[in-house]
């Protein structure tokens, strides 16, 4: 079993250590293992907004000019530093769900047809589903085996890494004919390289407020490759998608390219906010993030294997690290109280996913390898000592 010295030597050891002091820490006592739900707050961010809160006390309605493009902006940062694509194939704006409505029925538009997904995927990605089905009164498949259910459908949607299980799916493969794929990259995008042009891919959605530490409720990205664009029309058509926007006495007659995809006027504070958090993951490079997630997340394994295993834990996240993204599952029959128990009378944060998982998240930019094995020690002593008996096991709205 590696010790403590040893672990600390892979923090001495580690080249992305000084990005963790560019982020805020208001306990050092504290370990937060939840980057895969809410990143930390960059300090440039804070900074940023600071600055950008002057900017608009000052220049009020006529800095207009220099913010109106920040949502073709920060999605080429996104395109290509993140995501593999080119320029003008991502826009940043509206949320995840509001994206994916739009991209799902886009893809209807031009081709009707059953719907299929996951049967455990993401819920608001199964509720958009819902709804179209409904509307439309197309049919909808919830599967099992998604690379089986393509069969026969005309758009299905897919999460690029599995919000339970941090199980990564085949981009490549599952892109290739068949349904049009709509991706969900929220849980992957910042943690594992992405190459959307190299895989094929045509549609894809995702939050950045996870890994790319835009904040909560950070505007959510959508893509959507520059072929097919001149194909697809928003469902929602809006001013910031229309041609000339400011010739307000015309039908809609949406612009040429990503930026169809607008719709209401842009948060520009989100977006600088979203724009700082891109930058230092593009300064550290997805490769070695991916990199020390990979052994963060063997530290995890290794040190579950040792000492909660032979206390009922599971391990519910793929061993093989190629298949896994930047968080790691474990199964216990009292996870929910034992989750509390962690938080509360351990100051170490992960978060509880139905029925019986507790998910540690690594964020490879601030997590050190010490944080990792200091709240695995923690859990230990919280399971050994019983302290889940100690908390309340009301569910709480937030988990």
């Amino acid at each position: 079993m590696i010790s403590r010295e040893d672990v600390a030597a892979l923090d001495a050891a580690d080249p992305l250590a000084a990005f963790r002091e560019r982020f805020v820490f208001t306990d050092e006592h504290r370990i937060y293992l939840d980057g895969n739900s809410l990143g930390r707050l960059p300090i440039a961010t804070r900074d940023r907004l600071r600055d950008l809160a002057d900017e608009w006390g000052d220049r009020l309605v006529s800095g207009w000019p220099a913010w109106i493009d920040a949502p073709t902006r920060v999605g080429n940062l996104l395109a290509e530093h993140v995501l593999g694509a080119r320029p003008g194939e991502v826009v940043v704006g509206d949320s995840t769900t509001v994206n994916l409505y739009k991209l799902c029925s886009a893809a209807l538009d031009v081709a009707p047809g059953p719907l299929v997904t996951n049967r455990d995927n993401f819920p608001t990605d199964r509720y958009v589903l819902e709804g179209l089905a409904a509307q439309r009164g197309v049919e909808l498949r919830l599967v099992d085996d998604i690379e089986r259910g393509l069969a026969g459908a005309a758009v299905a949607v897919i999460s690029h890494v599995d919000y339970r299980t941090g199980e990564i799916a085949d981009m490549r493969a599952l892109s290739a004919g068949r349904a049009r794929v709509i991706w969900d990259l929220s849980h992957s995008a910042g943690a594992i390289p992405i190459a959307l042009r190299d895989a094929g891919v045509e549609l894809a959605v995702g939050c950045t407020y996870k890994y790319l530490n835009g904040g909560p409720g950070a505007p959510a990205f959508l893509y959507v490759a520059e072929e097919l664009q001149p194909r697809l029309r928003s469902p929602i058509w809006g001013w910031f998608g229309q041609r000339d926007q400011f010739a307000m006495e015309r039908s809609y007659d949406p612009v040429d390219g990503i930026g169809r995809f607008l719709a209401g006027t842009p948060g520009v504070l989100d977006l600088a906010a979203v724009e700082e958090g891109v930058r230092l993951t593009a300064e550290a490079g997805v490769d070695r993030l991916r990199e020390k997630s990979l052994a963060l997340c063997e530290l995890i394994i290794d040190v579950h294997d040792a000492w909660l295993a032979p206390l009922g834990f599971e391990l519910g996240s793929p061993r093989d690290g190629e298949r896994r993204g930047s968080h790691v599952s474990l199964r216990h029959p009292e996870a929910w109280p034992i989750c509390r128990a962690l938080i509360e009378r351990a100051a170490v944060i992960p978060d509880f996913r139905g029925p019986d998982s507790i998910r540690l998240g690594v964020a490879p930019l601030y997590t050190r390898f010490v944080d990792v094995y200091d709240a695995l020690d923690r859990l230990r002593g919280v399971v050994e000592r019983g302290e889940q008996k100690l908390v309340s096991a009301e569910k709480t709205r937030i988990t």
